[in-house]
């Protein structure tokens, strides 16, 4: 990409490590609450994977719920930012998903990723070392931007296309641009199909604590979706 994802989250990390937990409504009771909601309770003895482990919130989730967890990010800056947070109790790797990974064939039994495929332009070859990595019955958990918010972005309104949108987020009143892909949701859901069987497909809705904190965005999201999650389980 000419505008990087990579430096917009070098740029994000400060935030991320110490604003979003509490600040961001739409991460922490938006988003949060309902992926963690499908994860197991227990994932004792369970390896899992944090595909964009951003600054480490769901590495630190999954380390207490019993996982034996190996987090990435293509951020240098996320990666420090989730090492402060869980020390050596995880592996925390800087690695690209848009590339080969280097593990194991059958390595994982679950693949967590949060608001991260949406940066990826080509989901095959990130699917394809998804399905690799994990063993058999292995579950990929993933949440994405709802391709209904992000037609709004559009530049050419044409909603079946696949097309790269720069957002701009600003924090402490500097505007970092922010590139990602915008594409429909027979896309999304015939891609994950291609390597994978869904066994649910969910439409957050904001909590109560959402509301206290932004109550303008949650009469908008008790409406109309931002965030899309995707459960999946590896087919053999």
């Amino acid at each position: 990409m000419e505008i990087s994802v990579k430096a917009a989250y070098d740029q994000l990390a400060s935030d991320y490590e110490y604003n979003v937990d509490t600040k961001n409504a739409f991460n922490a009771y938006y988003e949060r609450p309902a992926m963690v909601n499908l994860l197991p309770a227990d994932l004792t003895n369970m390896k899992v994977f944090d595909a964009g482990c951003a600054a480490g919130w769901y590495t630190a989730k999954l380390l207490e719920l019993g996982a034996e967890v190996t987090a990435t990010d293509i951020s240098k800056e996320m990666v420090a930012a989730t090492q402060r947070r869980v020390g050596n109790r995880a592996k925390v790797l800087n690695l690209d998903l848009e590339k080969e990974l280097p593990f194991e064939n059958e390595s994982f039994d679950y693949i967590i990723s949060s608001l991260v495929i949406h940066y990826i332009k080509d989901w095959d070859k990130t699917f394809s070392e998804f399905h690799r990595m994990m063993k058999p019955g292995g579950i990929l958990q993933f949440s994405i931007h709802h391709p209904f918010m992000d037609i709004k972005f559009s530049k050419n309104q044409e909603y079946f296309s696949k097309e790269l949108i720069v957002d701009q987020w600003e924090r402490k009143g500097k505007l970092i641009d922010v590139p990602f892909y915008r594409r429909p949701l027979n896309e999304i859901i015939n891609k994950t199909l291609d390597y994978f069987s869904i066994e649910g497909i969910i439409e957050p809705k904001p909590t109560l604590e959402f509301k206290s904190l932004n109550p303008e965005s949650y009469e908008r999201l008790i409406k109309q979706p931002n965030f899309l999650i995707i459960k999946a389980i590896k087919k053999q």
